[in-house]
């Protein structure tokens, strides 16, 4: 048996060991859920904004700040990563950075961000 298919045996009988409720040493990450209005809040952004930041339907934000939906995987992951640090984030994704209830550029130029 090559090492290739030794290790994916393993991981398969692993995942099927989770799953069946045995404990394997599998750690999972499970993201904290967030009050996305409140994310969104933080950062001073417009729904429309905020939605087109963080490559997100305005129709899904909406939803998830109505509580119709809960967000899940990688957008979980990236608001949380906004509730926690939402100045590095915006700066890491627009090149703008958050001061109060403003955006700037990180050249200087103000943006307002309502």
């Amino acid at each position: 048996m090559s090492d290739l298919f030794a290790s994916i045996k393993r991981g398969l009988e692993e995942a099927i060991a989770h799953q069946n409720g045995e404990k394997t040493g599998i750690r999972l990450f499970t993201p904290e859920e967030v009050n996305v209005k409140q994310v969104r809040e933080k950062t001073g952004l417009t729904q429309e904004q905020f939605a087109t930041t963080f490559g997100i339907s305005l129709g899904t934000l909406r939803h998830w700040e109505r509580g119709d939906r809960k967000p899940h995987g990688p957008a979980l992951v990236l608001l949380n990563a906004v509730a926690k640090e939402p100045a590095t984030v915006l700066r890491i994704l627009t090149g703008r950075v958050l001061t109060s209830s403003r955006v700037k550029r990180s050249k200087g130029k103000a943006v307002s961000a309502g």
